[in-house]
């Protein structure tokens, strides 16, 4: 097997062609000056690889006919989606040294998947060598060969060779994942008519499917699978939007998770107007709905769920004696990215961004009464400032709730 740096997730691979004669540390230095100051401070090539998410930059050259021709290889720690955004940001580089150049056909492969691989076939090598063939076969050897049944499983599908289940063409009802470690984690309970888009760039196949099936689009719960969400809304035809619980991923969910996300879909009318029209600000209220033509999913039947889902959670809290200093705060918040925390008199104790906001809440030790920040109210958020002694919980939108805690009040931005 290939040695790697044991963080290393993805390796964003490109091919390099230039005019001229060029050296690595010609290369390597355009790379590092070209990309400076492109993607602001928290993707700063220099910075992230003191940091090490990123590696070792390892370029190939060969000389032909007076042109450089090779590979270019960054072993990345960062998740997908930042991984992609440096992948792009590559391709921008056109010029290196005194020679005009051109870096294409970018491809990140998960460092991991390989590893997996090679763990799996390592393994069986193992097992066959090393064990008495008397021995009784054992739960462990079952478990295995049925885990590598279900990765057999997967398919690709369409021009594009997108992994999908193999029930993708025979199905009336698919699910639209972004990527190939969701696929396998649905087939792992059974689920075989999921297929992945591999990115925001939706491929032309998917958008056509989309006419002929009804399509459940289900994403992770980050900014990225949001982003997914609104490109599938612009140029495909999808039924239904399901996500993973917020700061999860589709491939990290357990069945009865899997369950819950998808029962609690929501129409594409709504999913249009939750994510596509957020100006102005409309108060959201989640309804789980059973709808008569929901997508049926391929698989056993699930597990019961164990937690009652609420069936309504309506938002209309009138503080009256505090509406206006929450107010105010909405006001100057609203559009920013921006989280207040505030005392007791509704002064500002602390403001950060609404990415640190969870953590900040988390490690809070001083006395707040209330927080207003420009953000989705999620159920992690109210368990925390539950347990931080929070009064009041003041957001731009309502996401999906399982339970309200009695000694929270959570508002949207309108209702304020």
């Amino acid at each position: 097997m290939q040695n790697s740096d044991a963080t290393t997730k993805y390796l964003i691979r490109s091919k390099i062609s230039a005019d001229g004669v060029i050296e690595r540390p010609d290369v390597v230095g355009a790379i590092f000056g070209q990309t400076e100051g492109l993607l602001g401070d928290d993707l700063d090539l220099r910075d992230l690889q003191k940091s090490g998410r990123i590696g070792r930059i390892d370029v190939n050259l060969k000389l032909k006919n007076g042109k450089a021709r090779g590979t270019i290889d960054i072993p990345s720690s960062l998740d997908k989606v930042e991984t992609a955004i440096l992948a792009a940001a590559l391709e921008t580089i056109d010029r290196i040294g005194p020679c005009v150049s051109k870096i294409e056909d970018t491809r990140i492969e998960d460092v991991r998947s390989s590893k997996r691989k090679w763990i799996v076939g390592r393994a069986k090598q193992i097992l066959t060598e090393s064990f008495d063939a008397t021995v009784p076969e054992s739960q462990e050897i079952t478990e295995e060969v049925k885990q590598s049944v279900r990765t057999e499983d997967i398919s690709y599908w369409g021009a594009e060779k997108l992994p999908a289940g193999p029930n993708i063409d025979g199905s009336d009802a698919i699910l639209v994942v972004e990527g190939r470690a969701d696929v396998l984690n649905l087939l792992k309970y059974g689920i075989k008519n999921a297929i992945a888009i591999g990115g925001t760039n939706v491929p032309s196949s998917i958008a056509k499917l989309s006419r002929s099936k009804v399509v459940t689009a289900f994403t992770d719960g980050d900014r990225g699978g949001e982003l997914i969400i609104k490109e599938l809304l612009r140029v495909t035809d999808i039924d239904y939007v399901a996500r993973a619980p917020d700061g999860k991923g589709v491939e990290e969910l357990v069945q009865k998770e899997i369950v819950r996300a998808l029962r609690q879909k929501m129409p594409v009318d709504r999913a249009k107007d939750y994510y596509l029209h957020p100006t102005p600000r409309r108060k959201y209220v989640e309804r789980v709905e059973k709808v008569e033509d929901e997508p049926e999913l391929e698989t056993q039947p699930p597990q019961p769920v164990e937690e009652e889902v609420v069936e309504e959670v309506e938002v209309d809290i009138k503080v009256e004696d505090e509406q206006t200093p929450l107010r105010k705060h909405v006001e100057e918040v609203d559009g920013t990215g921006a989280a207040r925390l505030l005392d007791e008199d509704f002064g500002v104790l602390r403001e950060v961004n609404v990415a640190d906001f969870a953590q900040t809440l988390k490690e809070l030790n001083d006395s707040v009464k209330a927080a207003v920040f420009d953000g989705v109210i999620t159920q992690r958020l109210l368990d925390i400032a539950a347990t931080k002694g929070i009064d009041y919980l003041v957001g731009a939108k309502l996401g999906s709730l399982v339970k309200a805690p009695a000694n929270v009040k959570f508002m949207t931005f309108e209702s304020v």
